[in-house]
Parts: structure tokens; sequence; C-alpha cells
């Protein structure tokens, strides 16, 4: 089977040669591997374990927010890989957020540290259940309420 594509002789004082592209065994031309955003109906599932983090902390953050964010106020949300923390630390723990209140202008942050909490994870229901914790907790605390009026699906397994 011939591909004029792929193969076209040409003409050449040192005599035929081949045309190469991206067609060499008449399969086609290769297409993206990803559709572009406004052919593709939903965004590309997220691919790397730091795509996957941040889309389970989006989607717990966006549930949380619909439901209080009028007590709420102005909070920024943020996923950051490892906390920095000081040389003299020794409380031997590793935190796995922090929240920073807000004063005048500037908003509260609450910021999800990645690595310590996929380091306690073993299964990705571990690490929503982790992620899902850790935010209510500090919303919780945000707002001077216990975590279990926060979200529902948060269990106090101190009981």
């Amino acid at each position: 089977m011939e591909n004029s594509a792929s193969a076209t002789p040409t003409g050449t004082a040192d005599g035929p040669t081949r045309r190469r592209g991206r067609d060499r065994r008449g399969r086609g031309m290769r297409g993206p591997a990803v559709l572009p955003s406004d052919l593709s109906p939903e965004p590309p599932l997220p691919r790397s374990r730091r795509e996957q983090f941040d889309r389970i902390v989006l989607d717990i953050v966006t549930e949380i927010d619909d439901r209080w964010a009028t007590r709420l106020g102005m909070v920024e949300y943020a996923v950051e890989d490892s906390p920095h923390l000081p040389d003299d630390w020794d409380n031997g723990r590793v935190p796995l957020s922090s929240l920073i209140r807000g004063t005048g202008g500037r908003p509260t942050r609450l910021v999800v540290f990645r690595r310590p909490i996929e380091h306690r994870a073993r299964e990705r229901e571990d690490l929503e259940a982790l992620v899902l914790t850790v935010l209510v907790e500090q919303v919780a605390e945000l707002l001077g309420i216990p975590a279990t009026e926060v979200d529902p699906r948060y269990t106090d397994d101190e009981d």
C-alpha cells in the first residue's frame, strides 16, 4: 500500500529522496492528545497528583464556601506543597494546614499543605476524608462553631 504523503520521490541530482512527514505509515495525521477546551464539554481530568489534590480541595472548598459564604466573609484558600518550618521547630508534628485571620482589608488565608496530607493517606478515599477533615476543622475554628455543624459529612472520631 503506497501513500503519496509518506513517500514522494523527488528528482534531485543525488537521486530520489523520501519526503518524511508525520504520516510515515499511512495512518493519517496525528491529532492533539487532549481536545481544546472550547471543544470538550468538561475540563480534562487531572493527571498529576498535584492536580488531583487541587481538585479535591476545590470541590470541598466550593461546597463549604457556598454554605457559609455570608458568615465567612473574605477567605482566600490556597494549597502549598509543604509548610515552611523554622529551624527551631521542635513540635515533632508537621502541620496539615494554616489559618491566618484577616485584618482590615486583608482576607483570611486558609492554606492546606499537600505533601503532609498525602503522606498520611493510603487511598484516594482516605485523602478526600482527610482534606475534608482539615478544611472543616479550620472553617469551624474560624466561625467559632463545632465542626459537625460546618459539614454534615464530618465525623468526630474522638467520641
